[in-house]
């Protein structure tokens, strides 16, 4: 087959051609744009093998330099087919072409997204600090237009986390000298070929969401009216002057915009050169000049304290040469790659072994701080943040680490536990080790240990009441797996702090109790029921008898030592007592939306607390509940006659999108109820919105904002007759104990607020 040569800067197809054959590129480079970014094509690979499924071109491809290819005519799947059978080496080429270009995208996919969360807050962010400085200064403050259209990024369109490993051991397999037996496979090229080019659609299209997503975030900042961020900022610093205390902040935050700017390809980049070079031109003006570092010698201070941080940390860790010494040879090795993401086979093993490694080395460090109460700060910063070596988190990082556990205390008190504290609450005795995958509690292991004969009556006497070994159940049950699954990427991870990891700004994404006390709190303002269980009222059991009360159990929240983008609700309850805190689990530099991840966890929480009350009859229709009713109206969602011919297929493409799980499809719903409907924006469907409105009502002043929208009318006048009845209950009950001379219990009055979401009394 004779080559074509395509010369430097020939556009070979655009978005929206017709997909009519594949090229294999023999020599030369080619250029793949797809929204919001590009990739190269070189020798071996294929231009549209991602596209075979689609009747389009959604890439577009140019030539870097002089190119000769190959073409393949693609008048359809089953003449591919053809050629895959008859020509197994061409069907090699094709295969990890694909599945290369797919690993690329995908890798673009995950940083975009995280992109997404991270401008969205640093955006949200920039706005309050400006507001908050005219206010100290009574500058009238300007209103961004549109601003309060723009929502958290969900993402909930984004590829499955396990792909990228998937297509990953797909190319170990065809580089490999076993390919053959893959490309000889009947209709197995195909077949792969199929579902890459699918699962390329599904990535393209999160791509192509996220790009229009951060076009509009650049567009606060930058707009050709000039009624931006940018401009905002500009006019407040000149309004300050350069001598102002506060300007300096001010002028961080623009030269932060200006830094940043240049590099984002969603900004239009004539436009942000003209308003930069206003600036410029101003500040010249006004005599300024750079600011200066301020705080080096500081910081200077404190990285001498770090030097040799490793060391320091082996050092404490006590005498157990063999971890020791492999760890820090370890650490070294890890410190010289080029590629510490790499899934060359040296690197993943390189990374498990260091992970094997850093939980020995942790439970050690605990054990010494038991003994040594004078720790020093990089053994803090090891505990409290999985610091090993001052080169490896960078040293900005690390002086920024040192002075975040300089500061660190206990918040237990608030419910907000780092790693470290929680294992010293379970020590003393405060809390009890978590459940393990099998659902064991660490009672439930030990006596399983005993019936087993792995132990004798006497051990298991001395185990009962023993602190050390319920920390170390929880580091061996606990730490390993949920550290791995709140830092997100499986597939690399690493449980040292690297400076590779930290994709935002580290004090910003760390996650401190005024935030979540915050989050938490503006959750329970739309949901003000999330965290309350039935009860017997205990205390006044003489009194109360049997009537049933609610009670609200704020759920734990512990930080693992990790910098990552996902949370974990972990349990529902402590250990079998339905009246207890739940565990949710956030990375302690938490890189995406806080808010959207603590209102998704919250979300889990109620599904499975509801499954733990209601036991096997958690789907059982004919006893009322919130799993109960939402199992069935989506198992039989085709036979609403409720829902619309639009809403049905709706409902069908979120279930496919949730991978079939109804909890999941709960979770998503929840979080649009949470964010969207509390906030007076409808989003759901009639029959999810009566589910929510039942069992996870709104609180009266919410309910009266939507007693406008008739969308809600029906629902809040059965709720203000079910509010009635319960209230009625309760004054009947109060008059009651008023007559018997009998103080009424303060649980009444809480029970009050349950009912009606007022705390009016």
């Amino acid at each position: 087959m004779a080559g074509i040569v395509l010369e430097k800067g020939k556009t070979i197809y655009s978005y929206g051609q017709p997909m009519t054959a594949l090229h294999l590129i023999t020599s030369g480079r080619v250029d793949v744009s797809y929204p919001g970014g590009s990739y190269p094509l070189g020798k071996g690979d294929v231009i549209g093998i991602c596209e075979i499924c689609s009747e389009i071109h959604l890439l577009s491809y140019t030539t870097l330099e002089d190119t000769t290819i190959l073409t393949y005519p693609l008048t359809s799947l089953d003449s591919l087919n053809d050629i895959l059978q008859k020509h197994p080496d061409v069907a090699r080429l094709f295969l990890l072409s694909c599945f290369r270009q797919i690993n690329i995208l995908l890798n673009r996919s995950s940083i975009s997204e995280l992109n997404c969360s991270e401008l969205y807050r640093t955006l949200n962010d920039d706005i309050s600090t400006y507001k908050s400085l005219c206010d100290r200064y009574r500058i009238p403050a300007r209103s961004l237009e549109h601003f309060d259209e723009l929502n958290a990024f969900l993402g909930d369109d984004s590829p499955d986390i396990w792909l990228n490993g998937y297509y990953m051991g797909l190319n170990h397999i065809l580089a490999s000298d076993n390919y053959r037996i893959m490309v000889q496979e009947v209709d197995l090229p195909i077949g792969m070929l199929r579902k890459g080019s699918l699962d390329f659609r599904r990535t393209y299209q999160s791509l192509e969401e996220q790009f229009h997503y951060l076009q509009q975030i650049g567009g606060f900042y930058f707009r050709e009216s000039g009624n931006d961020l940018f401009d905002f900022y500009t006019s407040l610093y000149y309004k300050l002057g350069q001598d102002n205390e506060d300007s300096k902040v001010v002028y961080d935050r623009i030269q932060r915009m200006l830094s940043k700017a240049g590099d984002l390809f969603f900004i239009d980049q004539n436009l942000f050169t003209s308003r930069a070079q206003s600036f410029q031109s101003s500040l010249s003006l006004m005599g300024s000049a750079d600011s200066a570092d301020s705080g080096s010698s500081d910081d200077s201070e404190i990285l001498g304290r770090l030097a040799g941080s490793l060391n320091t940390i082996l050092e404490y860790a006590g005498p157990d040469l063999d971890t020791v010494a492999s760890f820090r040879q370890h650490v070294h090795a890890y410190k010289l790659l080029s590629d510490r993401s790499s899934q060359d086979q040296e690197v993943a093993l390189l990374r498990r072994q260091l992970t094997e490694e850093f939980y020995l080395l942790y439970s050690l460090l605990f054990t010494q701080t038991l003994k040594q109460p004078d720790i020093p700060m990089p053994v803090r910063m090891f505990l409290y943040f999985g610091y090993v070596d001052e080169e490896l988190a960078g040293l900005k990082n690390a002086v920024i680490l040192y002075r975040l556990a300089e500061a660190m205390t206990d918040h237990s008190t608030a419910g907000v536990y780092t790693f470290y504290d929680w294992l010293m609450a379970i020590f003393r005795g405060q809390k009890s080790p978590s459940r393990n995958e099998f659902d064991q509690d660490y009672s439930d292991y030990i006596h399983k240990q005993k019936v087993g004969g792995n132990i004798t009556d006497a051990e298991l006497r001395a185990l009962e009441n023993n602190a050390m070994a319920k920390v170390n159940y929880e580091l061996k049950n606990m730490f390993p797996q949920v550290n791995k699954i709140t830092f997100g990427r499986i597939t690399t991870f690493c449980p040292l702090f690297c400076a590779d990891d930290v994709l935002k700004d580290l004090e910003n994404s760390y996650v401190t109790v005024s935030r979540v006390s915050q989050i938490l709190e503006e959750i329970r303002l739309v949901d003000y029921t999330a965290f309350y269980r039935e009860s017997l009222d205990m205390a006044h059991l003489d009194v109360m008898g049997k009537e049933t009360i609610h009670l609200e159990y704020l759920p734990d929240i512990i930080l693992m030592p990790n910098v990552g983008i996902r949370g974990v609700m972990w349990q529902e309850i402590e250990g079998k007592r339905r009246n207890s805190p739940g565990r949710m689990v956030f990375s302690i530099f938490h890189m995406e939306d806080l808010k959207t991840t603590f209102t998704h966890l919250t979300g889990e929480f109620r599904w499975e607390l509801c499954k733990r009350v209601q036991g096997n009859r958690w789907n059982d229709v004919s006893v009322s509940s919130l799993t109960s009713e939402y199992f069935d109206y989506i198992q039989f969602y085709r036979k609403n006659h409720d829902l619309s011919t639009e809403a049905k297929e709706k409902v069908k493409s979120s279930l496919q999108r949730a991978k079939n799980s109804f909890k999941e499809m709960f979770v998503r719903d929840y979080m649009i109820w949470v964010l969207f409907e509390g906030a007076g924006s409808p989003r759901l469907n009639k029959v999810a919105r009566q589910i929510m409105f039942t069992y996870c009502p709104f609180p009266e002043d919410i309910c009266n904002t939507l007693a406008q929208n008739p969308l809600y009318s029906e629902l809040l006048d059965r709720r203000k007759i079910k509010v009635a009845q319960g209230l009625h209950h309760l004054d009947v009950l109060t008059r009651k104990l008023q007559n018997g001379n009998i103080p009424v219990p303060e649980t009444v009055e809480q029970e009050r607020y349950y009912i009606s979401g007022s705390k009016k009394s």
